[in-house]
């Protein structure tokens, strides 16, 4: 079976990469590696020969070229049991560490109900875009490819998965900052999540930066949002669960997005624990006087006329 691509070096104009490194992977839920590797040709084509190529099981292949210090990465491979299997063009890009600006496309805040200790889970996802012609890298962690702010005094924030790796983020000052590149084209997701503590009655998302949406789904369908040009879409069900959607934006920096959330309430269950206390207390007062209580008067009377 042969696998056959181009390797292109985008910006300003697109013109082929020659003798650019290529590889070939293949890579499990578990493992990965090499297959094999090639140069392109002067019109920046390649090919490789999979003389047994692994098409049933749930590993993937993909192709890698090099280029200006970074991989670029084809999509998943779709082989079947064709003799010759065409990838999609792989573009790679010069690099720069000051420029060009990353521009916020979108921000989704899914903020979930309040769990029996009253916090609440919320989760980010944003939607970053390159406008440029070169691919954004970072020198250090003092310049990163991309910042931006998170809520005051949210707590336990994390990575999550997305085109950039949560290796790549670091939280810092109700911050959050990028260090993976971002190459033109396509938009790339991050996503990340924070805890709010309980008792937390006002969520103001901050912008600090021109943001074309912004979308909140929110499980307490009852909180109440104030945000410019704010558009309310309904309740939505997903995953079984039914969010408030909303949606406002454009955005300015130092535009206010506010969420008020319900009282959390009284639960029951919270009690559960101080119940079956009270319970387990009183069940060891009363054997204490079973065991202690003298037997009835009828029955010292019987004894004392058998005597």
């Amino acid at each position: 079976m042969g696998v056959t691509g181009r390797v292109l070096r985008g910006g300003r104009d697109t013109v082929p990469l020659a003798n650019a490194s290529v590889v070939l992977h293949w890579i499990t839920r578990t493992s990965g590696g090499p297959v094999d590797s090639t140069r392109t040709d002067a019109r920046g084509r390649y090919r490789f020969e999979l003389r047994t190529a692994d098409i049933d099981s749930t590993g993937i292949y993909l192709v890698s070229a090099m280029f200006d210090s970074l991989a670029y990465f084809s999509p998943a491979l779709s082989l079947t049991d064709r003799a010759l299997v065409h990838v999609e063009d792989i573009f790679a890009f010069p690099t720069t560490s000051n420029a060009p600006p990353i521009r916020l496309e979108r921000r989704l805040a899914t903020i979930a109900s309040a769990a029996t200790e009253g916090t609440r889970e919320v989760l980010e996802i944003l939607e970053l875009r390159n406008t440029g012609a070169t691919t954004r890298i970072t020198k250090d962690t003092l310049f990163p490819t991309w910042a931006g702010r998170i809520p005051v005094g949210v707590g336990q924030e994390r990575g999550g998965q997305g085109d950039i790796s949560p290796e790549a983020m670091r939280f810092r000052h109700d911050s959050i900052i990028i260090l993976g590149p971002i190459p033109p084209g396509a938009i790339k997701q991050i996503s990340y999540a924070y805890t709010l503590r309980a008792g937390v009655r006002t969520l103001v998302i901050p912008i600090d930066q021109v943001t074309e949406n912004v979308n909140l789904l929110l499980e307490d369908t009852a909180a109440v949002v104030t945000a410019p040009r704010l558009e309310a879409l309904g309740v939505q069900e997903l995953e079984q669960r039914h969010y408030a959607a909303y949606r406002a934006g454009p955005l300015m920096p130092d535009d206010r997005v506010e969420i008020q959330l319900p009282s959390t309430g009284f639960r029951s269950e919270t009690l559960l624990p101080y119940i079956i206390a009270v319970l387990a207390a009183g069940m060891v007062v009363a054997l204490v006087w079973a065991l202690r209580r003298k037997p009835p008067l009828r029955t010292q009377t019987h004894s004392s006329r058998l005597s």
